[in-house]
């Protein structure tokens, strides 16, 4: 049991420290940016509930509901980046 807790321990160190090194790359991030890169991750983590939440739904309207959301939402994010 210790060793499997351990070796997370070390993998997450390592994403950690790559993640760093990364962003070390990259530069200082603009306010702009930083508000960007969080804006297309809400819209890309409501776009990825929305699809669960399609699969997993019963009644037709509101699976229609849920398309026209998982639609609105796609279309968000293509012309965040296109």
């Amino acid at each position: 049991m210790a060793r499997g807790w351990e070796s997370k321990s070390v993998e997450s160190q390592q994403d950690d420290r790559d993640a760093a090194a990364a962003a070390a790359r990259r530069g200082p991030v603009t306010p702009e940016d930083a508000a960007r890169r969080s804006r297309r991750q809400t819209l890309e983590a409501s776009l990825a509930r929305a699809r669960a939440d399609r699969q997993a739904a019963v009644h037709l309207l509101h699976q229609q509901m849920l398309d026209h959301a998982i639609a609105a939402l796609t279309d968000q994010l293509q012309q965040d980046h296109p």
